[in-house]
């Protein structure tokens, strides 16, 4: 990776890392915190207003990722952030629980996961992309835990008050990251307009949408289950429950970047894939055959987090790869919608077969719906081989022109032509593209 990439990983991380802290820091103590509401002992309305803002995130995240491919990823991204800043803002006022739950909702209209992940995709070589998404999830991962140890603490001394204060100012913060950290993309390509049906209905990206959905379901419906065998097994208190985590998470990564290096220099992306989702089911094996068992609860914690890390870094990679270059921020919107559909219907689907089948009955539905999936993501085709390619112009070569029929050659997903230097930078899918093709082409419109 270069500079320049190293340093757009970092920064965008941190941006969603920021982000992201705004939501788990809350996670632990909202239900505590919503009693001491007008109408919060009303647990409906408590859960709604902690629920809806993940609803309110599945209806922005494909706008916010359609806006990004047409106005840009940084205006975007700045817009979402303000709307977050303000939200958190109304959540510190809210006077009551309704006010809560307008709050929340203001809070999740800022949706800008796709918009962050289109801008890692732009900015990131196709070889490089998924160590980045990596990084990116592994710093989610990291805030995650960090959080079940903070939000106590930090609820206990500024109250709720003083966390959405502090969200609201996080958010800020990441504005003047994303302006002068994260580098603008060197050139803007030319690429073929892609209709939204045509991103809806695109078989490879729907399989990996559903993957999302059926990753993030899991996770939702596992965990109202998981908790409570770390408080009945192995007797270990709910506030003490990151010392048991934070290892298993960081344990994880160990398996994942290893795995992720070797899939990038061998263009084994599809197996990796596939294999993180047999891993998945593996781990809702465990559970289902030994839920009594600490050490095979702490054994099917490691399996699962090996596999929602991979996927978490996969997934969105193959998105970006896969999706038509002029609707990248579309098809992640997609994707992002199905990842929070998914975690809003996981845990509400866990606990209604909980109540009827119980425990084995909520693992056995997560085996089977992964073992789905895994029927589905094998037929699907492997992501292309994509390759930079740079060419110099003639001095009597009309750039309009060019720019105009380089899109026309096979394999062509992205163009641009530099008009000071004269140069033509394309991004080829080297297993349609045609070297002899693009010579002619310069030949011709150098004697035209």
């Amino acid at each position: 990776m270069t500079a320049a990439e190293r340093r757009a990983g970092v920064a965008l991380a941190f941006i969603l890392a920021l982000r992201m802290l705004g939501l788990f820091l809350v996670l632990p103590v909202f239900s505590v915190f919503a009693r001491t509401l007008p109408g919060g002992d009303n647990i409906f309305l408590a859960g709604l207003a902690f629920g809806v803002f993940g609803l309110s995130q599945a209806v922005m995240q494909i706008p916010f990722g359609i806006a990004s491919d047409r106005f840009g990823r940084k205006p975007v991204i700045v817009s979402g952030l303000l709307l977050y800043a303000a939200g958190s803002l109304m959540a510190m006022w809210a006077p009551d629980i309704h006010w809560m739950i307008a709050a929340r909702v203001l809070q999740g209209t800022g949706a800008i996961s796709a918009a962050v992940t289109a801008l890692a995709a732009d900015l990131v070589r196709d070889q490089h992309r998924t160590k980045v998404m990596a990084m990116i999830g592994s710093t989610i991962g990291l805030v995650f835990a960090g959080s079940l140890v903070l939000s106590p603490a930090l609820y206990g001394w500024v109250g709720m008050d003083g966390m959405f204060l502090f969200i609201a100012v996080l958010a800020l913060l990441a504005i003047p990251v994303l302006l002068k950290v994260v580098p603008d993309p060197d050139h803007a390509p030319a690429v073929q307009p892609t209709p939204f049906a045509r991103v809806i209905a695109d078989g490879q990206l729907m399989r990996l949408n559903f993957g999302m959905f059926t990753v993030h379901m899991v996770q939702m419906a596992m965990f109202l289950l998981v908790p409570l065998a770390l408080v009945e097994l192995m007797h270990i208190p709910v506030s003490r429950h990151w010392t048991l985590y934070l290892p298993i998470v960081l344990a994880s990564f160990v398996v994942m970047v290893p795995a992720i290096i070797w899939a990038e220099k061998r263009a084994r992306m599809k197996p990796l894939f596939l294999a993180s989702i047999v891993i998945l089911i593996a781990s809702q094996i465990i559970f289902l055959l030994q839920p009594d068992r600490a050490w095979m609860v702490v054994g099917g914690l490691f399996v699962f987090f090996a596999a929602f890390n991979l996927l978490e870094a996969l997934l969105p990679s193959l998105v970006s790869r896969i999706a038509p270059p002029a609707a990248k921020g579309a098809a992640l919107g997609v994707f992002n919608t199905a990842q929070s559909m998914g975690a809003a219907t996981g845990s509400a689907i866990g606990g209604a077969i909980a109540l009827r089948f119980g425990a084995g009955g909520v693992f056995a539905f997560c085996l089977a719906l992964a073992v789905v999936w895994w029927l589905w993501a094998r037929s699907m085709q492997a992501p292309p081989v994509v390759a930079l390619r740079e060419y110099a112009i003639g001095d009597h070569v009309d750039l309009d022109w060019l720019r105009d029929r380089l899109l026309e050659l096979p394999g062509v997903r992205e163009a641009s032509v530099e008009k000071d230097r004269r140069m033509a930078y394309l991004k080829v899918n080297l297993e349609m593209w045609d070297e002899e093709g693009m010579r002619r082409l310069l030949d011709a419109a150098a004697t035209a």
